[in-house]
């Protein structure tokens, strides 16, 4: 057999070459650009944020069903390895469940560093809380100025005081603020939820923080305690729902 000429050799060559090259560009085969990435290796705060966070936080951090983490005051209030933590462990019996791959979930320690990291340097804006007070994020912080576990015939008093008038007398739901002595919201939420919801409020929703209305009556330390141990007092008995009770599971948001 006669060996091709080597002009000839050259073309059957480079033919072999995009066809071989080609196969990527085949129907049915995936652009090697396109092909999926695996979930442990996603790495962007907005491809992590909105698959796992942004459904209960809402898409930018607010307006969501829970509360919002677009929020520079919870950010301030919260400690960083207690975002993580509850990011990585959830909240027994509550609304926020474990995402941690060692808790079941989906998310590696990397990339729960990854929200906590850039939900910090995102929406943290620490110029807006720098020359804040901020009460104790725990009942029993008493490095920073922490209280007694609160008083419910106290808080009751403080509720009438700083509350009623959105949440109404009983805290049944009022003319700006919803029930806060249903049954269902309260088992769904720990004792940590109820304290950070008053310290916080819900600047998404027009709900004030501790300091309500701004007309210098801001709530102490003891008066947080206090209405929280009330909210706490007025919970009942879900059917299928397991009681939170004292709440001994520690801090929790």
């Amino acid at each position: 057999m006669s060996r091709p000429a080597p002009l000839a050799a050259a073309a059957l060559a480079t033919l072999i070459g995009l066809g071989v090259a080609g196969c990527d560009a085949l129907p049915g085969r995936p652009n090697v650009a396109r092909r999926e990435v695996a979930p442990s290796q996603v790495t962007s705060f907005t491809a992590l944020y909105g698959r796992h966070c942004a459904g209960c936080h809402g898409v930018d951090g607010r307006l969501g069903a829970a509360r919002p983490l677009n929020d520079p005051l919870y950010l301030a209030l919260v400690p960083a390895d207690m975002l993580r933590t509850i990011i990585a462990q959830g909240v027994p019996g509550g609304m926020t469940h474990a995402f941690a791959v060692a808790a079941g979930g989906p998310l590696t320690e990397a990339q729960i560093q990854i929200l906590v990291r850039e939900m910090q340097a995102r929406w943290g804006r620490p110029g807006e809380v720098k020359d804040l007070r901020l009460p104790p994020y725990g009942a029993g912080d008493a490095a920073r100025g922490g209280s007694d576990p609160g008083g419910p015939e106290r808080g009751m008093a403080v509720y009438t005081a700083a509350c009623a008038g959105c949440h109404g007398p009983q805290g049944k739901g009022g003319p700006k603020g919803g029930p806060l002595v249903d049954a269902a919201y309260l088992a769904l939420v720990s004792n940590q939820a109820l304290r950070t919801a008053v310290i916080a409020g819900r600047s998404d929703l027009g709900m004030p923080d501790w300091r309500g209305d701004g007309a210098g009556r801001s709530l102490t330390p003891q008066q947080i305690s206090d209405v929280v141990a009330w909210l706490v007092a007025q919970r009942q008995p879900v059917p299928g729902w397991p009681a939170l009770g004292g709440d001994s599971r520690g801090p929790r948001p």
